[in-house]
């Protein structure tokens, strides 16, 4: 369906002569599509960071944790002992199997102390940085028995985010009352809780919690991939067997890495679908108000409709100068909306980097600007449609004697 050169003008100047509706019907429409623009390329953004963790060195992982309250592994109540190891060792496809301990530690730097979370693996079986995606960026890794030695979160490094002053490589300061060194610093994880995370060998945290000394809040074992399910359905049962626990009565629950990545993508996919949902009835209240405003232009120009008929104007003729101009309105509409939800989502990330939420950053596609604009567009189209079919049906006569 074209429209000519000179029915455009005609609808440009009607836009521009109704300046004042036609401001207020793209400012309706174009919030909806600011928002929708700011959901989606945040949403984005955060399957981009999910998708960073299921790399090939994470999907033969299976990890192990027990059941409790709070964060998981902080609970003492419920722990995965050496004996457990060992039984999930001995499960046909396992291939390698370590353990992993958290908890709240002090730390205090010169006068200023914090707390942090602390946690422990084995240096000979560093699994954990596996399933974390990071490495460590500077410094060195822990011997199997280093004492006193502390790597250190991306955090640690940076003024005014642990401490006023970062931390460099070889400083000290205290952690539980006790000295220790700093022999390096991870990469950055991108949000402030695990950036502020600090690691030593499993015999160091033994005897700086000796409480906890053979209890783990994680156990992480590389399985064969290729009869993860079967694996991690035998490790249930050599765990069940071990503690002596029934089938739904188990303290511990095992998951592959990859479910638990699907897992959080199916909440993901909840959250920012209903986000979403919320900004597509914003954008259905425009389509209607856009439809209001064109249904009041075909009022105002009845006269001047049966006017260009009356010249021998086609009723497709009046059709389509309605229709492109509630379809101009959206796309202007489109237009300023991607610009601003652009704006807010560059702000906005640039913001959260600097908190430490580096991992909530927006991610920009030339799908999301060409689907926004021709989203609005459409949506304009289609609350113009209506009213430019009835305004295409005009009586010539009738609209003549309009008043």
């Amino acid at each position: 369906m074209v429209i000519s050169k000179e029915s455009i003008k005609y609808s440009l100047r009607n836009l521009k002569m109704s300046r004042s509706r036609s401001l207020l019907t793209i400012l309706s429409i174009f919030v909806g599509i600011s928002a929708i623009f700011i959901f989606v390329s945040f949403g984005w953004g955060l399957y981009d960071y999910v998708d960073e963790f299921t790399t090939v060195s994470s999907i033969n992982k299976v990890i192990i944790q027990p059941k409790g309250v709070g964060a998981p592994g902080l609970d003492d109540t419920f722990a995965l002992t050496e004996s457990d190891l060992r039984a999930v060792k001995k499960v046909a496809g396992v291939y390698d199997v370590t353990g992993s301990s958290f908890d709240i530690a002090e730390i205090q730097y010169k006068t200023f102390k914090r707390y942090v979370f602390i946690m422990s693996y084995d240096p000979k079986k560093p699994l954990m940085w596996d399933i974390s995606n990071i490495g460590l960026l500077k410094g060195k890794e822990l011997g199997n028995k280093d004492k006193g030695k502390v790597i250190l979160g991306y955090n640690f490094q940076l003024d005014d985010k642990i401490f006023p002053k970062g931390l460099e490589v070889n400083d000290n300061f205290d952690l539980n009352d006790e000295k220790v060194k700093v022999v390096g610093f991870m990469e950055a994880v991108g949000n402030p809780q695990d950036d502020s995370n600090i690691y030593v060998s499993q015999e160091f945290f033994d005897e700086l919690y000796p409480e906890r000394e053979g209890g783990y809040g994680w156990v992480i074992a590389e399985v064969e991939v290729e009869k993860i399910d079967k694996v991690v359905e035998d490790i249930e049962k050599a765990l069940r067997k071990n503690k002596d626990q029934e089938k739904g009565q188990e303290d511990f629950f095992v998951q592959s890495f990859e479910e638990m990545i699907e897992t959080f993508s199916e909440a993901l996919n909840i959250i920012i679908g209903f986000v979403i949902l919320i900004a597509l009835i914003s954008v259905i209240v425009s389509a209607v108000n856009t439809a209001n405003t064109m249904i009041t232009s075909v009022i105002e120009r009845i006269k001047e409709i049966g006017i260009i008929k009356s010249i021998g104007a086609k009723n497709s003729e009046i059709l389509k100068i309605f229709l492109f101009e509630s379809s101009f309105l959206g796309f202007i509409s489109g237009v300023i909306g991607i610009i601003v939800g652009y704006g807010v989502t560059l702000l906005a990330g640039r913001i959260l980097e600097n908190l430490g939420w580096g991992f909530l950053s927006p991610h920009y596609h030339w799908v999301l600007f060409v689907g926004c604009i021709l989203f609005a567009t459409f949506t304009g189209a289609i609350s113009g449609a209506i009213p430019a079919w009835k305004a295409s049906k005009t009586n010539v006569v009738d609209a003549l004697r309009y008043e």
